[in-house]
């Protein structure tokens, strides 16, 4: 059991990250009520965590590969706690922001490290089955952060959805301290300060952009600003980088077709499996009165299916081609999200369950394979900038898809009339119709692109433990 130590105190810090994606939204309206906070308060409460942890993840995974991975992740669950706190003590909604702000910067350094930490730690068909259960851990958080988030506030109080984190952190920083052993450091490679600069401000700006779109429509004069900041702030970077000697993120990496499907693969599955789940959660309470907690519960086959898949399917996706794991997985969250758009005027949460399954077992099938083709398809020394572009795809992907379904939905559910039921349900279903085709066709080109399977590690790798 000690070998699997290390795994575990990987999959608490990834847990409680993104647990903290969606466990603040069913908590909203109290802390509207204890901290009178409007609804431009309430919606940064939610995107100022997702935008530091997309603006950040490349940036300190590139930094770990210099520091060293274990002493990253433990500055963040360190900070990650710190902030948390902050979150529960919070006695304005501006305080909150801020501290959320700080949880995202925490939450990234650990998001960063946790898969080269686990790429460094274990070794053939050990690392598949520990990226089986990081991936099922991953997908079971957001249907875990809604339920718990539900349970906490109606019992507790919203303070305590920050609280609980704090003895998580405790625990999974000792463990960290102890099982994993001292990273490589790479102390005399020069800091890329422009790469860095420029990529945290590109990915700051468009995923602002994306946000602001989404709310306040793609005409606005801030969404049009910070989407042009963020297109000159990628120019930008892709110039510093083709010149840097030693740059944060080699655009040589993008060249390699394995990790450039990963990508893509990454950033399609969260649109198309995710996206929609704030527009389920609106018709689940709002049109079906149902309580945040049932709501909560309404979603669990999708976290439920996804973590079993994943934990069986990992030790498997060592071996498998990953145009079947990736390309053909997304294909099947598609299909999922085909399915939900026989939800009806008429239907009640059970219409559900069939999609959310299939959605469940297109990520199961997906994510370890996402994990495992990306860290293959680099160097080890490497390994932190991998995993930090991957989730990073994974933010900037749901986040994409949140803007751009919300835009879908109120474009055919608004229409000019006001909204009924069938108006929501129409563009709910229209909302599902546009993930399932881009969780089809992202499938569908991820598919094409793999043309092989990842080198086999050398003997050397098998030999030894590659630091991270």
């Amino acid at each position: 059991m000690r070998k699997w130590l290390p795994l575990f105190a990987a999959c608490l810090g990834t847990l409680m990250l993104l647990i903290d994606v969606t466990i603040v939204n069913v908590a909203l309206p109290d802390i509207a009520t204890d901290l009178h906070a409007g609804l431009a308060d309430l919606q940064w409460v939610v995107d100022g965590y997702a935008l530091a942890l997309a603006a950040l993840l490349l940036v300190l995974g590139s930094l770990a590969d210099r520091i060293g991975a274990k002493h990253t992740y433990l500055a963040g669950l360190v900070l990650f706690a710190l902030a948390s706190l902050g979150c529960g003590i919070a006695d304005t909604a501006t305080n909150l922001i801020a501290a959320r702000v700080l949880q995202g910067v925490g939450g990234a350094a650990m998001f960063a490290t946790t898969l080269s930490l686990l790429h460094a730690t274990y070794l053939g068909r050990d690392r598949g089955t520990a990226f089986g259960v990081w991936g099922a851990v991953s997908g079971a958080a957001a249907g875990i952060g809604v339920v718990l988030g539900g349970v906490l506030t109606e019992a507790l109080s919203w303070r305590w959805i920050f609280f609980v984190n704090l003895p998580i952190a405790v625990l999974a920083i000792v463990l960290t301290a102890l099982v994993f052993p001292a990273s490589t450091r790479h102390a005399n490679r020069s800091v890329d300060i422009g790469g860095m600069l420029s990529f945290a401000t590109a990915a700051t700006a468009l995923t602002y952009g994306v946000i602001r779109g989404g709310e306040h429509g793609w005409t606005d004069g801030r969404t049009v600003a910070a989407l042009i900041v963020g297109a000159v702030a990628v120019v930008v970077f892709v110039a510093v980088e083709s010149r840097s000697a030693a740059p944060m993120f080699p655009l040589a990496l993008l060249r390699n077709r394995n990790f450039g499907a990963t990508l893509l693969g990454a950033s399609g599955q969260t649109f198309a499996a995710f996206a929609c789940t704030p527009l389920v959660s609106l018709w689940l309470q709002q049109q079906l009165r149902m309580s945040p907690l049932h709501a909560g519960l309404a979603l669990l086959p999708m976290a439920v299916t996804a973590f079993v898949v994943a934990g069986a399917f990992g030790r498997l996706a060592h071996d498998a081609a990953p145009k079947w794991t990736i390309g053909a997985g997304l294909v099947v969250v598609g299909v999922g999200s085909g399915l939900l758009t026989i939800v009806d005027a008429g239907s009640s949460w059970v219409a559900l369950v069939p999609g959310l399954v299939v959605i469940g077992a297109g990520i199961g099938i997906n994510a370890p394979a996402l994990v495992s083709v990306g860290m293959a398809a680099v160097p080890p020394h490497q390994g932190g900038t991998a995993a930090g572009a991957v989730n990073t795809a994974r933010q900037l992907g749901l986040a994409l898809g949140v803007a751009v379904l919300g835009t879908v939905f109120h474009e055919v559910a608004d229409a000019g009339q006001p909204m009924t039921l069938a108006h929501f349900v129409a563009g709910l279903d229209a909302a599902f119709a546009v993930a399932a085709a881009v969780g089809i066709v992202f499938g569908a080109i991820a598919f094409g692109l793999f043309h092989r399977r990842p080198q086999a590690e050398s003997a050397k790798e098998e030999q030894q433990v590659v630091a991270a």
